[in-house]
């Protein structure tokens, strides 16, 4: 089982948290200009690396906030922990196991 620290709360298991996908994907400005494949491509399409990966998480059972998290999906050893809106830790984002 995964333990995540929330930055709020503290260490919990991770069947309190649900996983929001990958972090800072940016909206398109004007997404009423995007064609069906540029649209489906930005709501669908996401990294997989294997490695070190950014991604959203929310405290569902818990304080119910959202934040960030740098996990890597290789060994799914949580890397850093950070508020959303703050730019990324600096890591080493070709680490690989």
């Amino acid at each position: 089982m995964l333990l995540i620290p929330c930055p709020y709360c503290g260490l919990r298991s991770e069947t309190e948290f649900s996983n929001g996908g990958e972090a800072h994907i940016v909206r398109p400005e004007n997404p009423e200009a995007l064609s069906d494949a540029e649209w489906a491509e930005f709501v669908f399409l996401r990294d997989n690396p294997k490695g070190v990966l950014l991604e959203r998480w929310n405290h569902a059972q818990g304080c119910r906030r959202w934040f960030n998290v740098a996990r890597d999906t290789v060994t799914y050893e949580i890397l850093a922990v950070y508020p959303m809106g703050a730019a990324p830790p600096a890591l080493d984002r070709r680490r690989v196991v």
